[in-house]
């Protein structure tokens, strides 16, 4: 299902070993491979997200780097 020009939402359904099969037209867009690691991040509150590969490093210092720039 497609939303705006380059959104998109997908269902997938969890299996009993607690696996999900990523929707084909979703690997495609995004260049998901059998064989890729994905990262997943995760918040209580706001929810599951996969981000593209391609933006793990700008997302891994967003996430991992305190604001205040201080590395203690």
């Amino acid at each position: 299902m497609s939303a705006q020009k380059g959104q998109y939402a997908w269902m997938a359904t969890v299996g009993e070993k607690g696996q999900i099969v990523i929707p084909k037209q979703a690997r495609e867009i995004f260049g998901i491979k059998p064989g890729d690691t994905l990262f997943l991040f995760g918040d209580e509150k706001r929810g599951i997200v996969i981000p593209p590969k391609e933006e793990f490093s700008e997302l891994f210092g967003k996430v991992f780097l305190e604001k205040d720039g201080d590395n203690k």
